[in-house]
């Protein structure tokens, strides 16, 4: 396994969802610039809407284009530690069963991809160092015990790999 296949298969997956959100944008903006949209009554509130829509939709676009240069540059500067930093892949203990392991980077926590570990197809999250998560492992090693609370439920874990 290489971490540049995880970043790989991220930035893919964050290109496809950038060519869709450039057309909603497009389509947005067309629905608040067109004809139809133009308001007949004080009541009449459709392009306001699809101005909104267009505004929301080019944000997405931006975030999604600030997630792409920062795993571009995640990708460059790759490196094994025993130490939880940007770049790491982290598996905890209660994770180790279903395969499912962590990857800290400081843009798209949460998306999900699937890339082959020791010849075995395992599940990737991405999560940020802001998050619960990644503020519980930041910095931590392999071995180490992690507390997490999430809905005022506390959990203990442990780290079983960081690579």
């Amino acid at each position: 396994m290489h971490k540049s296949d995880i970043t790989s298969a991220i930035i893919k997956q964050l290109k496809q969802e950038l060519s869709l959100a450039i057309i909603a944008t497009e389509n947005a903006h067309k629905a608040a610039t067109d004809d139809q949209s133009v308001a007949e009554t004080q009541y009449d509130t459709l392009a306001i809407e699809a101005g909104y829509l267009a505004h929301g939709q080019a944000q997405r676009v931006e975030e999604i284009n600030q997630a792409l240069k920062t795993f571009q540059h995640i990708e460059k500067s790759l490196s094994n530690t025993n130490h939880i930093v940007i770049g790491a892949l982290v598996q905890l203990e209660s994770h180790i069963s279903n395969n499912q392991y962590f990857f800290i980077a400081s843009a798209a926590g949460g998306y999900r991809c699937e890339v082959s570990i020791e010849n075995t197809q395992s599940a990737i999250t991405v999560i940020t160092p802001y998050s619960p998560m990644g503020k519980a492992l930041m910095g931590k090693v392999c071995g180490d015990e992690i507390e997490l609370t999430v809905a005022h439920t506390t959990t203990t874990d442990f780290i079983s790999l960081v690579c």
